[in-house]
């Protein structure tokens, strides 16, 4: 579905008027009867997970199509092996007893881990940032957060970065083409204000004209949009522009996509622009959060990898009854677009997971020694050519331990699962509860994230109640 550029989708509520996401279902069960592999694209994007902490935080329940699984589960650091050698990606799984599922149902946890890289290492960089300057942009200081955001990305530039600078309100402005004069660009930043209606078309037309005429091939090239993604002004429509976006990431000018703001806020269209600009979206709710983000330099915003990875887990049907992917509903991709290197996917950066669970059923008479999965991994690296892929297994034996004896990651990452699954109104997770969350999560919390999931946990046994 193409958003449209007046709004579009689902209107939110949760005390967020003007608020649109789009209900994407959720995944069924497949016997290996039927099917036996499933295909999805990377997803790195964490703006659900923000987006309900904002609502959360306001003293809201979140809208049930904010949630977006896979977006939860990724915002958590995950302690799954490095790369080895020149591997882009390693491949880590784990099964184990699914503890908030039906009985006899396992769980099957995947973990790509992308290598690692420093700040130093990355090549120079142009951006052009696209700023939403309408009226919208003044409610709730959302304006200020982005000029604070602008600030910290700043901070981890480097010699050779250049930054091009376009607002739109009514109408769209070129402040300043690609320049190296960062102190320029961040007095004009914070010079600007909010008013006008949200021209948006106009904005990344421009932005994208500026990126074009400055574009370096041995640079990166990105357009970053800060916004609350709604545009009530614009004549060619959504359609034109997502595929003149989608043409330009194919030259090599990619598009970051920054959400700003609640209430009069579009979830639809800024995943849709950063998806066709081969790009991410992420939501910025605090200074903290635009400060987790840009840490070591913004390299998971500016720098990608690998192009179009995509997954595709082989499940062996003498061993697997049934599998259900959690999450990734809007990623799903056919069998056979796996290996197709025309068909357009996720993005990965460096120093970056990308987890998915699956919940199986297992045959009970399988071979305890025997393949349950094969996991594969694929992408094209930059260069637009060289394909990587890489593969990895886990027996039955892997996936039949018990739901306590599987690693303090996984226990956790399950219960990120089933509280989003919960509030998203899943019927998988109908019979959930948030106390039995904390009763699993509450004692393995071991950094300040995990920390803070914990604290919205409660935050939603409060509201509920």
């Amino acid at each position: 579905m193409a958003p449209s550029f007046s709004g579009g989708g689902g209107s939110g509520g949760g005390g967020y008027p003007d608020t649109f996401y789009e209900n994407y279902g959720n995944n069924e069960f497949v016997s290996t009867e039927d099917e036996t592999s499933s295909t999805f694209g990377m997803d790195v994007d964490t703006a659900s997970y923000t987006i309900v902490r904002k609502y959360l935080n306001d003293g809201n329940m979140p809208e049930p199509d904010s949630v977006r699984t896979e977006e939860f589960v990724n915002y958590f650091d995950h302690p799954y092996a490095e790369p080895q050698g020149d591997d882009i990606f390693s491949i880590s799984i784990e099964g184990a007893g699914s503890h908030f599922g039906a009985p006899d149902y396992h769980l099957l946890k995947i973990g790509i881990k992308s290598e690692a890289m420093q700040v130093h290492e990355r090549q120079p960089a142009n951006i052009v940032f696209v700023i939403d300057t309408s009226g919208s942009m003044g409610s709730g200081n959302r304006l200020e957060l982005v000029k604070d955001a602008i600030h910290i990305l700043s901070n981890g530039l480097q010699e050779g970065d250049k930054i091009g600078l376009v607002e739109y309100g009514s109408y769209g402005s070129i402040i300043s083409g690609l320049t190296p004069d960062i102190s320029f660009i961040l007095n004009s930043v914070d010079a600007l204000n909010a008013d006008g209606s949200t021209n948006a078309e106009e904005g990344l037309k421009l932005a994208y004209d500026v990126a074009r005429e400055g574009f370096e091939a041995n640079k990166i090239n990105r357009v970053i949009l800060c916004s609350d993604g709604v545009a009530n002004v614009g004549v060619t429509g959504p359609d034109a522009i997502l595929e003149a976006i989608k043409t330009d990431a194919d030259k090599g000018i990619t598009l970051t996509t920054l959400g700003f703001g609640m209430g009069n806020y579009n979830d639809i269209l800024l995943e849709q622009l950063a998806n066709d600009g081969d790009g991410n979206y992420f939501y910025i709710d605090t200074i903290t959060e635009a400060e987790r983000l840009f840490s070591e330099g913004a390299l998971r915003i500016l720098v990608t990898l690998g192009f179009d990875a995509k997954v595709q887990v082989n499940f062996n049907p003498a061993a697997v009854d049934m599998f259900r992917l959690i999450g990734y509903e809007n990623r799903l991709l056919d069998e056979e677009d796996f290996e197709d290197n025309t068909v357009d996917s996720g993005d990965i950066g460096p120093n970056q997971a990308v987890t998915a669970l699956y919940e199986v059923m297992m045959n009970p008479e399988a071979d305890s020694g025997s393949t349950a999965a094969t996991v594969k991994v694929r992408c094209t690296l930059p260069d637009g050519e060289t394909i990587e892929q890489y593969e990895n297994t886990i027996d039955v034996n892997g996936v039949l331990q018990s739901f306590d004896n599987a690693s303090r990651d996984f226990r956790f990452t399950a219960s990120v699962v089933e509280f989003a699954e919960i509030l998203k109104e899943s019927p998988f997770a109908e019979d959930g509860t948030f106390q039995e969350i904390l009763s699993v999560a509450g004692g393995i919390a071991v950094d300040d994230d995990q920390a803070e999931f914990i604290e919205l946990v409660n935050k939603a046994i409060e509201l509920s109640d």
